[in-house]
């Protein structure tokens, strides 16, 4: 009776804590084994918690760093493949896999997960379209080559967006060109070109600042706005503001954009 009451007990913390401890075990290129569980595997990186402190801070490294992993269901995945075998037939061992790595994987330009992610350039395109507003002192300067111009600017135009960098916290630089024609619903046809270089924040919040170009003249342009993502297409929202020419011109911008190489 005393043997069936300890067995019970066993399995009762089999089923109660076996759950808990579950681990997956990520095996590095350079043969250090490390207790985690795995959040995330993106085509650069793979994040992780360590095993003994679930609720720590989320941990990345390099994709390219990590040889295998193997799940707490007992699966595993090879990240990195190394030859199944050496000349002669002989299998490869663990350690001389690893040696054999770095002429067979290709490994990013960083040499740390808190360095910027500089190899990934990704382009954001997509329509634009809102108004500007002229403030007395523009429209003044803009009737002297057009009379009958109106202080309300329709614009239409293109953006054509560059990621130059990413940064572990999510934070993106990126360089902006903007071409817009506005004033089409007064039968006028108004180019200006921007040209940004500014920042986004990883929920979205960007801002940016460079030159603009239109046929009153050249000054600068300063922008912040944020971007609504759905379904993999982004919404940006954005607020431009154009001080010169002894006033100010404001544009509001809406539009879309999808990720494209």
């Amino acid at each position: 009776m005393f043997i069936r009451l300890l067995l019970l007990c066993s399995l009762l913390v089999l089923l109660v804590v076996g759950p808990a401890c579950a681990q997956d075990l990520l095996t590095k290129r350079n043969g250090d084994e490390v207790a985690v569980k795995v959040v995330e595997i993106t085509p650069s990186e793979v994040k992780y918690r360590r095993a003994d402190n679930p609720d720590g801070p989320l941990i990345s490294v390099w994709r390219s760093d990590v040889f295998l992993i193997r799940y707490a269901n007992g699966t595993k995945e090879v990240l990195n493949a190394p030859p199944a075998t050496a000349s002669g037939g002989v299998p490869v061992s663990t350690a001389a896999a690893h040696t054999a790595f770095p002429a067979d994987v290709p490994t990013v330009n960083n040499q740390s997960p808190d360095d910027a992610i500089l190899d990934e350039p990704i382009r954001l395109d997509g329509p634009r379209i809102g108004f500007t507003i002229l403030s007395a002192n523009v429209l003044d300067k803009a009737r002297e080559s057009i009379p009958d111009l109106n202080p309300f600017l329709t614009q239409f135009g293109w953006q054509f967006e560059s990621r130059l960098f990413r940064l572990p916290n999510g934070v993106s630089g990126l360089v902006e060109f903007v071409p817009l024609v506005g004033g089409l619903e007064q039968g006028k046809f108004l180019p200006s070109v921007s040209g940004l270089l500014g920042m986004r924040g990883a929920k979205g919040f960007e801002f940016g600042v460079g030159p603009n170009l239109t046929p009153l003249g050249a000054n600068l342009v300063l922008a912040m706005g944020t971007s609504f993502r759905s379904n993999g297409i982004n919404f940006p929202v954005n607020v431009a503001v154009v001080p010169g020419n002894g006033g100010t011109r404001v544009s509001l911008m809406l539009g879309f954009n999808g990720r494209h190489r």
